[in-house]
């Protein structure tokens, strides 16, 4: 994909010598993501390497037995974590928003196998549907002009942090994976597609909004440029996020 190799150039994500964490759900985003991070290991003058991690939530209808063989097939080592997400929700939750706890919890176990396992970068699947979304749910809810960023570094310092699809729309996601017959996990997180969502609201909002003014999103990705590319640590994470003229060869 020419839009992955544009941002992990915009946005320096890797680095000679990196050992990259990819967190893998078995959706359409994350797989598709594994497939372009090999083909750019293979190809790209930038030498790393690449591992997989599934966090099995523990939701019944949820079974990411199928991609351990899968990460075999490529080649890519692959660790899988269980935690009882809906336990834990139950027990520690604040606030009304399970996603959001999940994804906090997921982040935390992730964290923790780069550290046990030695990956300094952890890759996400987030594309630029996912940072709209954010963004807009962040002004109409909290007040805050905030989205994910697309290169930091964890507040221990010790993981780097990519979202290496940040350009890239979610259709295109779902193309690539349709046309690469992924073995995608279609209900990889049941729990939340067992209600609706704000961000599914949020999502619907916007791609309403699209139909009226098909530059939505391309005005979206330009207004959202200084919150993208902040590294929430004054620069002393060294990440140097300005645009560049080169691209990563895909």
């Amino acid at each position: 994909m020419q839009m992955v190799g544009r941002a992990m150039a915009q946005y320096k994500m890797l680095r000679d010598g990196d050992r990259v964490l990819l967190g893998l759900s078995g959706g359409k985003d994350s797989m598709a993501l594994l497939v372009v991070l090999k083909h750019l290991q293979r190809h790209a003058p930038v030498k790393f390497e690449l591992a997989a991690c599934t966090i099995d939530p523990e939701i019944p209808g949820f079974d990411p037995s199928p991609l351990k063989a899968w990460c075999a097939q490529m080649d890519v080592a692959y660790f899988y974590e269980t935690e009882d997400m809906v336990g834990l929700a139950n027990e520690r939750m604040k606030g009304n928003s399970f996603c959001s706890f999940c994804a906090r919890q997921k982040r935390g176990i992730l964290y923790t196998v780069c550290r046990r396992e030695g990956y300094n970068v952890l890759a996400l699947a987030q594309h630029l549907d996912d940072l709209a979304e954010s963004f807009i749910m962040s002004a109409f809810n909290a007040g805050q002009l905030r989205t994910m960023k697309a290169h930091y570094l964890n507040d221990d310092g010790d993981v780097r942090i990519i979202r290496p699809l940040v350009r890239v729309r979610e259709n295109q996601t779902r193309e690539f994976a349709k046309a690469a017959q992924l073995p995608v996990i279609e209900d990889n997180c049941p729990a939340c597609y067992a209600k609706p969502q704000a961000r599914a609201q949020t999502k619907a909002l916007l791609l309403a909004q699209e139909k009226m003014n098909p530059h939505l999103f391309a005005n979206l990705w330009h207004a959202m440029q200084p919150l993208i590319g902040d590294d929430n640590h004054a620069g002393l994470a060294k990440l140097n996020p300005a645009v560049q003229n080169d691209e990563v060869a895909l």
